[in-house]
């Protein structure tokens, strides 16, 4: 096997060199019920970066992701999002399960963040057909959710993100309850779009094969409390197709990540 990846290497010096995006320093939570969630979390995320939050069930990921999307305010501590092009960053988050609107078509499922703001019809119609192509559904916007699968509902739900046309996307285990060929299949899928409309992403998940698969770099946490413990970069090419899940450095760091999650149990 080929030499170990450094375990404690920061991001690759280009997402180093890049803007800032996101900021969370010194940010805890404590829920109303007592459960401290996170204790001292200082963790920030570089513009064009795919960073992967990893860690056990229960340690916070999830909370932390909110915490980024503005949808849970932190105990103590403060998080930002820095500024782009001169005005707010645009964010999008992609929960775990679809959500779709099962009494409405593809397209209309695709609209609704549109409708909501606003955008007119023609305006937003075009999106809705842009982001769908983009995840590959663009033969579909008439179906409803219930005629579609598992893999193509969460596609939607991934499209409904992209119309807004973020440049910071928040996922949260969006493929963890899908089988392992279409959950590899929508990893690739990912790594392109993220790649191709040059997204910067946070995305939570407890695979180990997953991660390494997806990031440039992953942010370790230990149990609950979650704290950050480790950021390993994954300073692999692009793109990576299937010859790197089965390649010695895709199973080295898998056998680090492996080791370091065991150190947190």
């Amino acid at each position: 096997m080929s030499a170990a990846p450094d375990l404690h290497t920061a991001a690759p010096d280009a997402a180093v060199r890049s803007a800032l995006a996101v900021d969370v320093k010194g940010v805890e939570k404590v829920f109303p019920n007592g459960v401290r969630a996170l204790e001292r979390i200082d963790f920030d995320v570089r513009d064009g970066e795919f960073v992967t939050l990893l860690g056990p069930s229960g340690c916070g990921k999830s909370t932390l992701l909110r915490l980024i999307a503005g949808l849970l305010p932190p105990s103590a501590g403060a998080v930002s999002l820095q500024a782009q092009g001169g005005g707010p960053r645009r964010l999008a988050f992609v929960f775990q399960h679809p959500t779709l609107m099962p009494w409405a078509s593809l397209l209309r499922n695709v609209r609704l963040p549109l409708d909501l703001a606003g955008v007119a019809r023609g305006e937003a119609d075009r999106r809705v057909r842009a982001a769908l192509d983009l995840v590959g559904l663009s033969e579909f916007e008439r179906v409803y959710p219930r005629e579609l699968s598992g893999g193509m509902q969460m596609r939607a739900s991934i499209a409904r993100a992209l119309v807004t046309e973020p440049r910071l996307l928040l996922m949260d285990e969006p493929f963890g309850a899908l089988d392992e060929i279409t959950r590899n299949r929508l990893d690739r899928d990912i790594r392109e779009l993220w790649a191709r409309q040059r997204l910067t992403v946070v995305f939570v998940t407890h695979s180990i094969y997953e991660a390494v698969f997806l990031s440039t770099r992953v942010a370790v946490m230990s149990a609950r409390p979650g704290r950050i413990l480790h950021q390993v970069a994954i300073d692999e090419p692009h793109p990576r197709t299937e010859a790197f899940r089965v390649s010695q450095r895709f199973a080295a760091h898998c056998a680090q990540l492996s080791a370091l999650l065991a150190g947190q149990r």
